[in-house]
């Protein structure tokens, strides 16, 4: 028996319409399904419209399904939906009658998959830049033109060659490749560890220590360029003083590296770009400014002469200048020969005041006054000694005749004749005394004349001083002194290198000869 009827043979199978059939399914579905969590990515977003609600759908490798966001769900989201977010949807399961298709309504969404790195990043970045690490302030100003580059990356890839070839172009600078993984378990530790180690080589060292640092990688999804996003990483480059370039992947790839980096290069190339300045448009510069400068020094060079010519023609002429000065000095140089001649008159008198109140007082009169003292004294002593010589005598006489009556035995003639002896050499004693001491004066006063300059003066010679009294011993020394002072036996006559005056004569010295005995009768 066929199991089909054949098409004369009537069925007993319900009839629906459209709308019946499509409301059944609804219904259907919403039992059956009710409220549902699904797990795929966003594909073909297009929201908010105008009405307020987001369309799109969630796929996976084998399957998709329409997706809708009510504008009250909208606003009430933690996480915008983007184009190939991969997210959890939260939901009713229904149908769409007017294209018979069943659709999510979604009222709450989360990431998954690459949606929840973005969430992790997004929350580490606002951790990092809480700490402030992504503060501008900490940024610092790249060397004009490094001496050597230290660079960070993977020795095997295009990115190296790319920033050799492009340093080399530019300006050739010694380069320092620290090699490292950039995508993996491990890459984030080793390239912690590259920029802590470059930061640690001591200035002038075996190995030079970097001017500037480059970290650099090639483009990629966010998986492979998770390790730029790793703390550590960031951090490591936060606390490196050398400075440093982010280099990492193509220009719309952004890492946390980026944010603490001082610079952020676009690509590897533009790393290297920002490294080193270009050789020829530096000596391009240096020749333009070297040709600014010669022409800015000529210029000024110029200006000043033109403003020293306008004060040199302001400026009166040097005979001007110098007619009232020369008028001056010719009157006080009258003046001056007149001061002179009145200055030297002056010390003229003021130097014969002094001059005999030196004579006065010079050895010579002193000693004569002295040598007339002495004289008298010994004058009055001689004439005591007589008088007092006769005394006793007379004393002597008037006692011999008073025992002359009374000597008249043997025994007193004895004793006159002995005291006869006695006198006499009494008298004989006081006359050899008073002779050796009139020996000693003369004797005396012979050495006296000897050691005496008067003795020299009475042969002819005289002695020479200048204005201030000192002796002149040299011809230079005659020419130098303003005066001279010529002392005679019998007087000075004072001389003058302007003009002879009249000779001023002292009383006559009195000469030195031998002094009469103490005792000369």
């Amino acid at each position: 028996m066929s199991d089909l009827l054949p098409d004369s043979q009537p069925s007993n199978a319900p009839e629906w319409t459209v709308s019946e059939l499509s409301g059944a399914l609804k219904r259907t579905v919403e039992d059956a399904f009710g409220y549902v969590r699904v797990r795929g990515e966003i594909s073909g977003y297009r929201g908010p419209v105008a009405s307020g609600h987001a369309y799109f759908a969630l796929k996976d490798e084998g399957a998709k399904i329409d997706a809708v966001i009510w504008k009250g769900n909208m606003a009430r989201l933690k996480q915008r939906p983007e184009e190939g977010m991969e997210v959890i949807a939260h939901g009713r399961l229904t149908t769409f009658p007017g294209k018979s298709s069943y659709q999510i309504i979604i009222d709450r969404l989360e990431p998954a998959g690459l949606g929840a790195l973005m969430a992790l990043l997004e929350e580490r970045r606002r951790k990092l830049a809480a700490e402030g690490l992504f503060d501008e302030s900490r940024k610092r100003a790249l060397p004009f033109l490094p001496r050597v580059v230290g660079v960070v990356t993977s020795p095997t890839g295009a990115v190296i060659r790319d920033i050799l070839h492009r340093i080399s172009d530019r300006f050739p600078r010694p380069v320092i490749v620290w090699p490292v993984r950039v995508q993996g378990d491990t890459s984030a530790a080793e390239i912690a560890n590259a920029i802590n180690g470059f930061d640690a080589l001591p200035q002038g060292g075996r190995i030079p220590r970097p001017d500037v640092l480059i970290v650099a990688r090639g483009g990629g999804s966010l998986e492979d360029l998770w390790s730029f996003n790793e703390e550590i990483v960031v951090r490591a480059a936060a606390n490196c003083s050398i400075p440093l370039i982010s280099a990492v992947g193509h220009e719309t790839d952004w890492t946390l590296i980026d944010h603490v980096a001082d610079r952020r290069a676009p690509t590897p190339t533009g790393a290297a770009e920002m490294a080193v300045p270009v050789r020829a448009d530096l000596f391009a510069n240096l020749h333009d400014l070297g040709a600014r400068l010669t022409g800015h020094a000529l210029r000024m060079i110029e200006r000043r002469r033109q403003d020293l010519r306008n004060l040199g023609r302001a400026l009166p002429s040097g005979e001007a200048l110098l007619a009232t000065p020369r008028q001056r000095l010719d009157l006080t140089a009258g003046r001056l020969v007149q001061a002179l001649l009145l200055n030297t008159r002056r010390h003229h008198q003021l130097y014969d005041a002094v001059s005999r109140r030196l004579l006065a007082q010079s050895p010579s009169n002193r000693l004569d006054r002295s040598r007339d003292r002495f004289h008298a004294v010994a004058d009055r002593l001689e004439a005591s000694a007589r008088i007092a010589l006769a005394r006793k005598r007379e004393a002597f006489a008037g006692r011999a005749s008073q025992l002359t009556p009374l000597l008249l035995s043997r025994r007193s003639e004895a004793g006159r004749e002995r005291l006869d002896n006695l006198a006499n050499r009494l008298l004989q004693a006081a006359s050899a005394r008073t002779q050796a001491q009139r020996e000693r004066l003369s004797r005396f006063s012979v050495l006296l004349d000897a050691y005496s300059y008067q003795g020299v003066l009475q042969r002819g010679f005289a002695l020479v001083r200048d204005g201030e009294g000192q002796p002149v011993r040299s011809v230079p020394a005659a020419k130098a002194a303003s005066t001279l002072d010529l002392q005679f036996a019998d007087g000075h006559f004072i001389v003058s290198n302007g003009g002879s005056p009249p000779p001023t004569r002292l009383p006559k010295a009195r000469p030195a000869s031998k002094q009469p005995g103490l005792f000369d009768e």
